[in-house]
């Protein structure tokens, strides 16, 4: 993963840059601002189901396998928009095979099979708790990469953070094994979301999904192959068929898409600022599907964090 990447060019104006544009390009406008953060929290609420969904489907789905068919109906959806552009740019792609390749492997092979595997024996609203984690990395490495934060974003992101840790801290935090597989996922989102930021400025979109979502997707074979050697398929039902769709569309074509799109309007760190909503949008649905309990101490916290996201989305 010591991978070096040269730092691209600045993107087009942000009407028409394709996602991955780097922070370090002029303040974005009120409007790209607005768009920005909206679809980076289109994202994060779509994503809060897929942990709810992967914590469902623990006892019937095997990880890997539930990786699997989340990224084969992902890529069956982008190929009508993206395998021709993507042929168009091959040449482009070729030429940035390693940059695509490792997002390829930290934001489709790696970060969703992780999850799935914390599904096994952490709740849900653990999952999207520890997730939280994310923005900070999100944040460390851009600071690391020489971008200058911002006092507000930065106290933002501090008192989202606050929020979480009393989430997560209160009556005394319960951590089962699959913790460890979620601070793994969480790393793993947080590189993605940072390495968004050298993505060539030429190629688009809707090519760079689908080349990330091809090759993914391969990379998962062998896996695939020893899962359902050792642990069999599993059985094509509604209760294991529609999770599997609305994970595949939403949680993948749907909210990768828009949430690039975020990154490439408003930067990784402010994006990360509005990610500190998925703990609000796990525990409420987990409170809704699941009957995981909620309580004042919850709405509290949960304040704290969207008084945080407002504050550090600003511009």
């Amino acid at each position: 993963m010591a991978v070096v990447l040269p730092r691209t060019t600045p993107s087009a104006p942000s009407g028409t840059a394709p996602s991955g544009a780097p922070e370090s390009s002029p303040a974005p406008g009120a409007a790209a601002a607005l768009l920005g953060t909206a679809l980076a929290a289109l994202a994060t609420v779509v994503w809060s189901g897929s942990f709810v969904t992967s914590r469902a489907l623990h006892d019937s789905v095997p990880p890997v396998q539930q990786a699997f068919w989340r990224w084969l109906v992902a890529l069956a959806v982008v190929a009508p928009f993206g395998a021709r552009r993507a042929w168009r740019q091959r040449r482009l792609i070729r030429r940035h095979l390693g940059f695509v390749a490792l997002a390829a492997l930290l934001g489709v092979t790696v970060y969703n099979t992780l999850v799935n595997q914390a599904g096994l024996t952490t709740p849900a609203a653990n999952m999207g708790m520890i997730m939280a984690a994310s923005p900070v990395l999100m944040a460390v490495f851009e600071r690391a990469g020489g971008v200058r934060l911002g006092g507000r974003r930065v106290a933002g992101l501090l008192l989202a953070c606050a929020g979480v840790l009393l989430l997560i801290g209160r009556d005394g935090a319960r951590f089962a094994a699959g913790d460890l597989w979620m601070i793994a996922a969480a790393c793993c989102f947080g590189s993605y979301s940072a390495l968004l930021r050298r993505k060539p400025a030429e190629l688009g979109g809707a090519a760079f999904l689908f080349t990330t979502f091809l090759i993914g997707t391969a990379l998962l074979l062998p896996a695939q192959g020893v899962s359902l050697a050792l642990q069999g398929g599993f059985t094509p039902a509604a209760g294991t068929v529609l999770p599997l769709l609305y994970v595949g569309i939403a949680s993948s074509a749907v909210a990768f898409f828009a949430w690039n799109r975020a990154v490439a309007l408003v930067g990784p760190s402010r994006a990360g600022v509005v990610y500190y909503l998925q703990p609000v949008c796990v525990a409420l649905l987990s409170w809704a599907l699941l009957a995981e309990p909620a309580g004042w101490a919850q709405a509290g916290c949960m304040a704290l964090i969207l008084g945080g996201v407002v504050l550090g989305a600003r511009r």
